[in-house]
């Protein structure tokens, strides 16, 4: 496996020039800045990230002040005990993408944030909570107790968060390939947490933070 600085050389080579690679990043938030985001908004991006999945994010972005007022702001409470006549009304509902599956994932997410709310208080304290050298553990999370939050999915909405990570794009996962790090986009525990380590080892070489490195390994292939 390259050192991060040989990937970042790559990368320059292929952009230009290291300031190339990181035209328009945004920093990611503090841990006291994500800890302060409230649930409503957690859910929402939740929301957000799941309508946008497979689907043209453009047309989601442009109904999306109708999602807010369908969803009753996305307060987890309410959003949690939706009945069969509200579920009804949101097929129904022309001011929002009509996708029956996504819609009642709403609801389990909602379920989801309040379970993790009696834990930790908060959604947002158990993210700023969550160590960043397991990341993946992250991933699995909530892959396995959110609704519809795998994949790719779950990267895009901790990542539009402003949480420190990393997003498994195609790019992404060519430079883990070459560097044999996995032989295939990963899906599995133990894929993910080989994924993982490499970035661990990454951060200790290098101080950089995973969104860093994520935009380095990106760059260099694509």
């Amino acid at each position: 496996m390259r050192t991060l600085v040989e990937i970042l050389d790559i990368s320059a080579a292929r952009k230009g020039s290291e300031t190339a690679i990181f035209e328009g990043y945004e920093p990611s938030g503090s841990p006291a800045e994500t800890a302060e985001i409230p649930d409503d908004r957690w859910l929402a991006q939740m929301t957000r990230s799941i309508f946008q999945a497979g689907f043209n994010w453009k047309v989601v972005d442009n109904m999306w002040p109708g999602f807010e007022t369908a969803f009753r702001g996305f307060d987890p409470g309410p959003c949690a005990f939706m009945d069969d006549e509200w579920f009804d009304a949101l097929i129904t509902d022309k001011s929002i993408v009509r996708h029956g599956p996504k819609i009642r994932a709403v609801q389990e997410n909602a379920v989801f944030i309040l379970d993790i709310r009696k834990e930790h208080g908060s959604f947002g304290q158990m993210i700023a909570d969550w160590p960043s050298d397991d990341y993946a553990g992250l991933l699995l999370r909530l892959r396995a107790d959110g609704s519809r939050l795998g994949g790719t999915t779950g990267q895009y909405f901790l990542r539009f968060m402003g949480v420190d990570g990393y997003i498994l794009s195609r790019d992404v996962v060519g430079r883990l390939i070459a560097e044999g790090v996995i032989d295939k986009a990963p899906t599995s525990k133990k894929a993910m947490m080989a994924v993982q380590d490499a970035f661990n080892s990454w951060m200790d070489e290098s101080g950089r933070s995973l969104k860093e490195i994520s935009r380095i390994l990106a760059t260099s292939t694509g």
